[in-house]
């Protein structure tokens, strides 16, 4: 789950763009994007230096407007989600972004050079649902597939579910958190990535 979260979290970043760039094609949008953020991250002094804070601030304005977690809590819930009340699908979805936003600053400490390979998109232009593959050139090993699952919306391209080798963010906590579930219940689970989201706060 960690190498695989490491990838995913690392991968993000292409998706951080302005407001202008909201009626981009999907592929055109991740596209124009990575390779800017890629070079901040990698110039930026203050978070080189650990700005943990600036971080959190970068991903909170540039990242996750492009993420529909609520949409990617409710598959990541299953037949759970239908079983919540609105007051536990709105807990869900606010601790599971925060969830990734202190998980996503964490990877970043340990960022390194990435290259990236673009793939055409195949669909049509009528589609409202498609997916965007990349591929991650890595020194000395495989690439690794990155295919984000992107839907259209009045407020641009949104992602709600992205394939790292293969494998879905979206299957990868749904195992995690119906056994959660199970064992606690709902309530349990909120308290559960409650717990998990003040130990990532007090990381310094």
């Amino acid at each position: 789950m960690r190498a695989f979260m490491k990838i995913f979290l690392l991968s993000l970043a292409a998706l951080a763009v302005p407001a202008a760039a909201q009626d981009l094609a999907p592929d055109a949008l991740v596209k124009n994007v990575t390779l800017e953020v890629v070079d901040l991250i990698a110039k930026d002094k203050e978070i080189k230096a650990g700005g943990r804070a600036k971080l959190v601030s970068v991903i909170e304005a540039k990242v996750l407007p492009h993420f529909n977690f609520t949409a990617m809590s409710a598959l990541a819930m299953g037949q759970n989600w239908n079983k919540s009340s609105p007051e536990q699908k709105k807990r869900l979805t606010g601790e599971f972004r925060t969830l990734l936003v202190r998980t996503y600053a964490s990877a970043l400490a340990a960022y390194s050079e990435q290259r990236f390979d673009f793939r055409p998109l195949r669909a049509k232009a009528t589609d409202t649902d498609v997916t965007v593959n990349v591929r991650v050139l890595q020194s000395g090993t495989q690439p690794v597939t990155l295919d984000y699952s992107m839907e259209k919306t009045a407020n641009g391209w949104k992602v709600y579910d992205v394939m790292v080798g293969g494998v879905s963010l979206v299957a990868n906590y749904r195992t995690e958190f119906a056994n959660t579930v199970r064992a606690s219940g709902i309530d349990g689970l909120i308290k559960d990535l409650q717990t998990k989201n003040r130990s990532q706060a007090e990381k310094k």
